[in-house]
């Protein structure tokens, strides 16, 4: 296809329109398709090489490269998502109400799911919250920090291409993927009963908008010019079939892949788990909640209390009864030595899992509304949730995994504070570093005309986006940096 008739095409398609147009050609757009090419600048951007040293679960720094990072995270989301689209595709009746609901494109869950992470900040969810209660509470920021928020910024703001500080600019498809919560903070979605899954507020904030939000204030525009190819086709706050794909991708990766990591390093201990399961499958509904199996118990109840639409006694059952068979005496039953039969182990464990949930997906016309139009089987979701349940309570939990997240949220939340008081020193103004000084004037430029503390709000936003645009390493060497207690003058670790 000629350019002329690619540019045709993509007009006649709103699906791969451009929020700025089609002229605006990068040096890697090499692909004919404009979906490809929305793959292929996630890839090439910065952001994405950051998440090579970003924190999954464990952070890369201190477990070698037997572990997940962001990146590989994504990658597998990625390879997962394209995998749950093209079955739709090759089914004729699936295929039909996809398009029906406004497309499921192979290219475009893939790069949705290469795209998912890209605002991270540096230590993974406890780096999400310690930024979001800094931008609130100390800045006043009143969209705070939210890590899928920031995702779809960088991919339309904060990535800078040519002379204009216009994201990657990729199409209202791939940009609408992106999206798993299509709301803002304060958007109307959280009043709804029950309010879709993520919009409700926290039980600690009921005044502080949704919990799980798409974008912030400054990125409306942008989602709702996303958005509207699916308007009349979807709800206006249900997710894009396609959206819903990378969801379920991304909950099928964490599910097993991160189970591969607590495995290798020796955190996840085959005595515990078994404990918690058979005592659970020893007393049933009838479990103490403070003993062995009451955790599970709890997990149950609160499946009832969120998810009625899905839960089920024997389908949890069967779930308990299957992770207990295959994770607790099958691949937990010898520990992780490193040989080429552990590591077969651990990928057959992988492989056969996998394949299972992603066989099971459904799409559905008629979702409920703490769900996708893209949803596993019954028998799989309450697998997927037990799994989930053993990472948050054996992994997640852990003592000494706090002990670390304290001080990681610490060395965060003084970043913050040394940053805020250089960018606030007269007498620094010319050796301000230029990318944060490129970010406050961004900031600057999305607030109205005569808002309050126009200039202190925009350097709030500005430190909160170069902090979460660190890796866990840079994030670290700056503070040593900042603190005086770095002995080294140039370093690589981060560039200013």
């Amino acid at each position: 296809m000629d350019d002329s008739r690619a540019h045709d095409s993509r007009a006649q398609n709103p699906r791969a329109q451009r929020l700025f147009g089609d002229s605006l050609i990068a040096p890697g757009d090499l692909a004919a398709s404009p979906f490809r090419v929305d793959r292929d600048r996630i890839v090439s951007s910065p952001f994405f090489a950051r998440l090579a040293g970003v924190t999954q679960v464990i952070s890369p720094g201190g477990a070698g490269l037997l572990v997940h990072n962001r990146m590989t995270h994504s990658l597998k989301v990625a390879q997962v998502a394209r995998a749950i689209a093209e079955r739709v595709a090759l089914r004729p009746e699936k295929s039909d109400l996809s398009e029906k609901l406004g497309g499921c494109d192979p290219d475009v869950v893939e790069a949705a799911a290469l795209a998912h992470d890209l605002g991270h900040p540096p230590f993974g969810h406890l780096g999400e919250r310690v930024l979001d209660q800094l931008a609130r509470q100390r800045l006043r920021l009143p969209d705070g920090f939210e890590g899928n928020a920031q995702s779809y910024r960088i991919v339309t703001s904060t990535e800078i291409r040519g002379q204009a500080t216009i994201g990657l600019n990729l199409t209202n498809a791939v940009r609408a993927a992106i999206l798993k919560y299509p709301w803002t903070r304060h958007d109307r979605a959280r009043f709804m009963d029950p309010p879709p899954r993520g919009a409700a507020p926290p039980p600690d904030d009921p005044e502080g908008g949704s919990a799980k939000f798409g974008a912030y204030t400054t990125e409306l525009r942008d989602l709702r010019a996303a958005r509207a190819p699916f308007g009349g086709r979807i709800a206006d706050w249900q997710q894009t079939v396609e959206a819903s794909v990378m969801d379920t991708a991304d909950d099928i990766a964490y599910a097993i892949h991160d189970l591969e990591d607590v495995h290798r390093v020796g955190v996840l201990q085959q005595g515990a788990v078994a404990t918690e399961l058979m005592a659970w499958q020893r007393w049933g509904t009838r479990t103490d909640l403070n003993r062995a199996g009451g955790a599970i118990e709890s997990l149950r109840r609160q499946l009832h209390r969120k998810d009625a639409w899905m839960a089920d006694d024997d389908a949890f059952a069967a779930a308990v009864e299957l992770v207990r068979a295959e994770l607790v005496d099958g691949l937990l039953a010898r520990p992780f030595d490193g040989s080429l039969e552990a590591e077969a182990q651990v990928a057959a464990f992988s492989a056969s899992w996998t394949r299972r949930l992603v066989e099971s997906v459904e799409l559905t016309g008629q979702p409920a509304v703490r769900s996708g139009h893209v949803q596993l089987s019954p028998a799989q979701w309450h697998e997927v949730q037990v799994l989930k349940f053993v990472q948050n309570r054996f992994v997640l939990e852990r003592p000494d995994l706090a002990l670390h997240q304290r001080g990681q949220a610490r060395l965060l939340g003084s970043l913050v504070e040394a940053l805020l008081s250089w960018l606030t020193d007269p007498d620094e103004e010319q050796r301000i570093p230029r990318r944060l000084r490129d970010l406050v004037e961004l900031a600057e430029s999305e607030l109205p005309d005569g808002a309050t503390d126009r200039v202190g709000r925009a350097r709030g936003r500005a430190v909160i986006d170069f902090v979460a645009g660190l890796t866990d390493h840079q994030a670290v060497a700056l503070m040593e940096a900042l603190s005086g207690r770095s002995r080294q003058l140039w370093t690589d670790a981060f560039v200013l």
